[in-house]
Parts: C-alpha cells; structure tokens; sequence
C-alpha cells in the first residue's frame, strides 16, 4: 500500500476544486503532436545547471560542498535517535543517509541494521530478533526497497517519451489504452495521472484477483472516486495505469525500460526490479508480511517486493519495486539537477526536467506537484522545502529531496516496516533530516558578521525586543534587513510595538523590497511563507512614544517548520535622530533576544563593527558567500 494511504492525511488528502485551465496551462506548455512547446516556467534545473551541467558525483567535506559540518553531524546524531523509542518503538532498524551539495557528498552515513528481527511477535508487540552473529549492520551500500519513491522512475520514463512526441501530455489514458475507458475513465488524462489529479482512489487490493488478467480487468472497471481535474488524491492507480501505457506504447516491459532508459546509461548498476538472489545479503530485510496487518501471508519479507499489489504482479510495477543504494539515488538526483545529465549521458533535456519541478496543481494549494515529484511538502522535506523543491516518500521508510534553489540533495533510505508497519507513524526522521540538512546550507549576515536568528524548533515563541524608544522628535520610522522562510500560513512572523511598556502589543505595518523588485506590503505586520531565501529590506513607520516598545515575534506551531527567520542592521530614526542602531555596541547590547541567537560567519566578535553576547555565537551559521 503506499505511504499515502497509510500515513493518513498527511499525504492521502484531497481538495476539490478546478482544474488547471486551458489559460493556465497554455501559459506554460503547450502539446503539439506530443512535443512539446516550453513558456515561461520559473527557474529550475535549467537555469540553475552550471557549464559543467554534466558534472559527476565524487565524496567530499562539507566545505568542499559548501556546507556547514555542525549541522550535518547534527542529522547523523537526530536519525540515530530514531533507532530508539520513536516514542514506543524505533522508527527504522537502520538507515543510509546522503547528503551533499553541487558534485559533492559530504555525509554518506549508515546508522543501525539492514537486518535485525526474523519476525514479529504480535502477542507481545514486539520484534523477534536474529542471533546477534546472524544481524547484518546497514553499510554505504546497502540496498532498499524504494516502495513509492519507485514512481519516480516510471514519471521519468513517461517524460522521456513525451520528450520524444510519443506520448501526448493531455492525451486521454484510453486513446492508448481503450480498455482503460470502462467506470466512466474516458477523460482521465497522461498528466492528471502523473500528477495524482485523474480521480482515482488511493488503491485497490489487485492482489486478491488471481491472475494479471484480473487484475487488470480490476483497473479498467475502477469508477473514479471524484471527476477527472476536480480534486487530488494521491493514488497508486495513477502510476500503474502509466506503467500499462508505457510498456503498450513501446513493446518493452517496465524493468527494461528502466534498465535501458534510465539505469544503464547513468551506470546505476544497484538499481532494478526483482534484484538477483545473490543480492540478498546486501538487500535490508523489511517485514514479517502477515494477516491482518498485511494483504498476504508471507513472512519475512526479504529481498523481494514488499508491496503486496506490486508482488502480485510479479515484482515490476508502475507505483513500487525497484531497489537501490543511497549513492544510485544520488547519482538520479544529481542528474535531474544537472537538467538531465550526468557525465557523458544524458536522459532528458533541461527544459523537460523543469517540468518536472514546475507545479501543475496549482488549484491544489498544499499538494504542489510537477509530473511525478511532490513539490514543497514540509511533512518530509522539513525546511529544505521551497516551491521548487521536488522529492518523493516510499512506505518503506525511504525518501529523497532535490533542492535546485540551493543545488543540494538528500536521501534518507530506512527500513521502518522492518519488522512490522504499525512500529512507526508520520516522517519525524526525514523532518528532521531535511531541516538539519536545510541549515548546514548558510545564510550570510546582510550586513557585517552576525545576525539574528530565530531558530527553527517547533511549537516555539521566539521575540527579539528593542529596549524603549523615544521616537517623539519626528516621524519615526525603522529600518532594518529581514530574511524569511517559514511555513506558510501557519508559522508567523509579527512586528509588534508596545506604548504601555509591554503590557498591550499591537502589529506595526511594514514594506519588505528586494534589490529592484516592486515593494511587498505587509499591512498585517506579518510575513509567512516563502520569500526567496534572499534579504529584504524592510521600512516601518513607527507611533509616537516616549518610551516605546518595538519587537519581532516569530511563533511556530507544533508541526514543520520553514528555514527560519534572520534580523539584521537594526535601525530607528524619529525626525532627524537616530534614537537606536544596531552598530553601535551600547545599543545592541540592550536588545532582548528571547529565543533568537547571534549567528554569524565567524565567533563572536566584541570589536566596533558587530556586538552580540558570546554565548549565543559560533561557526554554525557561517557564510560561503553566497546568498540561498
């Protein structure tokens, strides 16, 4: 079953709504005979790749990638824990993480084991496990079970044959399948399909038809769950019925499409459907397949499928079972961020992976989605999440992140049915591991060597305070540099001031710009979302007071959480005064930091230029020079 469907609302939950209109679209991308005609999409992979856009992997530091060393041994140390109660159980035996930047991976970690529990013992709920000698550590190489993240590679064999003008992008699934048309399917299209709005339901139990014919014959009787375009729900029907258009369009199986297509010419040798037997040592062990909590009965499931309806149909399936490494997935990542090259191979063309990386239900808000990747999913990618962020979960306990607007990567491949499903719940782990990996990429100060930081923990107020202010002598007004990414809608940003010495607060309306941009109004006194990752400058006018009170208030809920909230060059002028700034060391030091800590690209400093209390200071926040 897919992680989706299992995971609940997170993932399995819809909106109705409109579809993208033929004005939306046509903006975009316009098919043509089955080519395709790109407009003007937002930067992605395309724009982002380098001259050297066919650069290959290779192990590195953290600072030959660019990268902050404190905050990646800070995601091995957050996934270990996961190892123990997640809060009853582990959430994965084990796990390989990988993470990097550019052409360099700089953390490549296995973490517990591939193989532990030779069963489960649903008596006591607990894990039956192997004799110590007989467990099998997680190594660099040890091979997953992809679950879902397997639909990526059929979204990408798809695209290719869009790419090529043998699929039709906004062709009807039954003009090549005319037996799909049955339970009222006829208008369902090749992008409604990649893009989990085509209606269906999040899955059927294929399995329980005996044989492939009846378990196609299931799918082409599926009545849709809601119209074609009006709603997304994610479904596993989606990519299998893709699966069955691709092996009609091109007389070849799924597993030697991806063999032929994708693996073989990116050398992702570690990488198939059905791996060979001799692989099974290498392979992590997922679970003890058993009634009630399984569809079948199977026992310890090990290196084959675990997915019942993509074992049923011989281990090649459109929605799950392919296996592979961490440093193949990397390999994959490193590609499409590459705009579909790595080395001397090249499987898609720039312009086709943007998109990829471009949403197409937009009518969706909250389920982002180009063709194939999820796009801007905070329940997994933490604070890597921007609107271009693309990546994939499986059920398994795998998931993959692809951050072109920083040029990083993240694989975390965990087995975390191992030995039962009920173990774990949600995707604390990737959370985690996507907002550590999110911070090792700095942001530099806007201005000298340290800035304000609001932190990134979850259901946290944090208030940055200037001490009272007379800005009675003339129109007062503050100005200051903001860099903002939170998660929108639920984690605000507020300027608050105070006349009646913090008692009472009430929101400050303020304009953030960016280089020549048009001016933002934020007549609220908020900022939420997403802003670029790039410093704003920000201009307030302020009330008259003899003493007022002036404050940012960042206040997070108790989910996900954006990249955070930075204050830099504070500074409050009333007429022709300037009644504060932040340069100087006596003003600065009576500001009131509640939760908000000094970060900056070097340790603290108590010289003219830049003051903050040395204990909120350090490298951890250090610059490249380079904004996000």
């Amino acid at each position: 079953m897919t992680e989706g469907a299992k995971n609940g609302p997170a993932q399995a939950r819809y909106r109705t709504g409109g579809g993208l209109t033929r004005r939306q679209w046509g903006a975009g991308v316009l098919a043509v005979g089955g080519a395709l005609a790109l407009g003007p999409f937002p930067a992605g992979p395309a724009a982002a790749a380098t001259a050297d856009g066919r650069r290959t992997l290779r192990h590195g530091t953290p600072e030959q990638a660019g990268l902050l060393a404190g905050p990646l041994r800070q995601l091995v140390t957050d996934a270990e824990a996961f190892l123990g109660p997640s809060p009853r159980h582990p959430w994965y035996a084990g796990a390989v993480l990988l993470a990097g930047r550019g052409s360099t991976v700089a953390l490549h970690q296995p973490i517990g084991k591939a193989v532990r529990y030779a069963g489960y013992d649903e008596s006591t709920d607990s894990g039956v496990e192997f004799p110590a000698d007989e467990q099998i550590a997680a190594t660099r190489d040890t091979v997953y079970d992809l679950a879902s993240v397997s639909k990526l590679f059929t979204s990408i064999l798809a695209v290719q044959q869009i790419e090529r003008g043998t699929l039709e992008l906004e062709a009807t699934v039954a003009s090549y399948l005319p037996q799909f048309a049955g339970g009222g399917k006829q208008d369902v299209t090749i992008r409604q399909l990649l893009t989990h709005t085509s209606g269906f339901r999040s899955w059927i139990p294929l399995y329980n038809a005996p044989t492939r014919e009846g378990k196609l014959q299931l799918v082409w009787d599926e009545a849709l769950l809601n119209p074609p375009g009006t709603a997304y729900l994610y479904s596993d029907l989606n990519l299998i019925s893709l699966q069955l258009v691709l092996e009609k369009l091109t007389g070849r199986t799924l597993d030697v499409l991806l063999r032929d297509e994708i693996t073989g010419p990116l050398g992702m040798d570690r990488t198939r459907y059905n791996p060979p037997a001799s692989w099974k040592p290498r392979i992590a062990a997922t679970e003890d397949a058993r009634l009630p909590w399984s569809g079948l009965d199977r026992g310890l499931v090990w290196g084959e499928v675990h997915d019942e309806n993509a074992y049923s149909l011989g281990g090649v399936a459109g929605h799950a079972g392919v296996f592979s490494c961490a440093w193949d997935l990397a390999v994959l990542g490193r590609t499409l961020l590459n705009g579909g090259a790595y080395g001397r191979a090249r499987i898609l063309r720039p312009e086709t992976v943007d998109l990829m990386f471009t949403d197409f239900n937009t009518a969706f808000p909250g389920d982002e989605h180009g063709l194939g990747f999820e796009l801007y999913q905070h329940w997994y990618m933490g604070a890597m999440a921007t609107p271009r962020t693309a990546g994939h979960t499986g059920f398994t306990g795998t998931s993959i992140v692809l951050d072109p607007t920083t040029d990083s990567f993240l694989i975390v491949l965990g087995n975390s049915v191992h030995p039962v499903r009920t173990w774990r719940s949600g995707s604390a782990p990737r959370v985690a591991a996507g907002t550590d990996m999110a911070r090792a990429v700095a942001v530099r100060p806007a201005s000298g060597r340290t800035s304000w930081f609001a932190g990134t923990a979850s259901a946290t107020t944090a208030t940055l305070t200037l001490p009272p202010l007379d800005t009675t002598g003339g129109t007062a007004r503050l100005g200051c540099a903001l860099w903002w990414d939170t998660e929108p809608g639920s984690d605000p940003l507020v300027l608050e001031a105070s006349t009646d010495g913090g008692v009472n607060w009430r929101p400050v309306p303020f304009t953030t710009r960016h280089g020549s941009e048009d001016p933002q109004e934020h007549p609220a006194g908020t900022a939420t979302g997403w802003s670029g990752r790039v410093w704003h400058r920000l201009g307030a006018e302020l009330p008259a007071d003899p003493a007022l009170a002036l404050r940012w208030r960042y206040t997070t809920d108790t989910l996900y959480v954006g990249r955070g909230v930075y204050v830099d060059a504070l500074r409050v002028v009333s007429g022709r005064r300037v009644v504060f700034d932040e340069s100087r060391p006596a003003d600065a030091a009576r500001i009131t930091p509640a939760g908000w800590v000094a970060s900056g690209t070097d340790t603290c400093s108590t010289g003219r230029r830049r003051f903050r209390p040395r204990p909120a200071c350090g490298r951890e926040e250090g610059g490249t020079g380079r904004p996000y």
